[in-house]
């Protein structure tokens, strides 16, 4: 393999904005890779960092598609009597309620995302959600059909806040379960399935902001979004960073 090969014409920072979740993250792109020793399908070489790797990834999609979409209410779907201990039954489940509540709804897609957990108890799973929109009670019982529920919707927060706020809080709870799902014993998970899925078509826009440091793609950011972050984070403050350098930036 020649350098040239390994040479990135994307080199330099590299910032991916999403407008509709008020969120930007990005890093350094070296212009030069070095040759990839990872081989699919075999263990990494640091089983812990990629473990801890992919729950950050998982977890920031569950927040921006929240955030995007402002999935603000959330809730619990539980099974009755001894629950369920099959995960894909239970995926089976949890698909036919949402394509039964769109329809109950009118046929309007409409976006949600949901995160199976384990009970504490040898109850099987239940099911966590989050959806944009207020739906009855006795309709989300009823279409559900398999046991209790339980719904709540983020308005117990601070004067001023909106739903984009409320979608975060929501989207807080939501990764803690993607995370236990990542921290649990590997014999609990069934290859192939998702540790939460999302409805299609109402995945974040993103751009990808192109510059020669930090602060020119921030200018940038700030630029399209019409104001300066509310919130900031720099690798350059994380004691032991060992990647490239990386930023994030949130917007209120």
């Amino acid at each position: 393999m020649s350098l040239a090969t390994l040479a990135r014409p994307d080199a330099g920072w590299v910032l991916s904005l999403y407008p509709d979740a008020g969120e930007a993250g990005g890093s350094f792109v070296p212009s030069w890779r070095p040759p990839r020793t990872y081989v699919p399908g075999t263990p990494a070489a640091n089983p812990e960092r990629a473990r801890q790797e992919a729950a950050r990834r998982a977890r920031g999609k569950v927040r921006r598609y929240c955030a995007a979409n402002r999935l603000n209410r959330m809730g619990t779907l539980t099974y009755a009597g001894s629950g369920v201990h099959d995960p894909r039954q239970v995926r089976r489940d949890v698909a036919v309620f949402f394509r039964s509540l769109r329809s109950a709804l009118g046929g309007r897609p409409l976006p949600y995302v949901w995160v199976p957990e384990w009970h504490k108890t040898d109850h099987g799973l239940h099911l966590h959600y989050a959806m944009a929109r207020y739906v009855p009670y006795s309709l989300i019982k009823a279409t559900w059909g398999h046991g209790n529920i339980w719904i709540h919707r983020h308005s117990d927060m601070p004067v001023g806040s909106t739903s984009l706020h409320e979608a975060r809080k929501a989207a807080g709870y939501l990764s803690k379960y993607v995370t236990k799902s990542f921290d649990a014993d590997a014999s609990s998970r069934v290859a192939g399935l998702h540790r939460y899925d999302v409805a299609q078509g109402f995945q974040p826009a993103v751009t990808r902001l192109h510059g020669t440091s930090a602060q020119q793609v921030l200018a940038d950011a700030v630029t399209r979004m019409g104001a300066a972050p509310s919130q900031m984070w720099s690798s350059a403050d994380a004691e032991g960073w060992q990647a490239p350098p990386a930023v994030w930036f949130s917007w209120a």
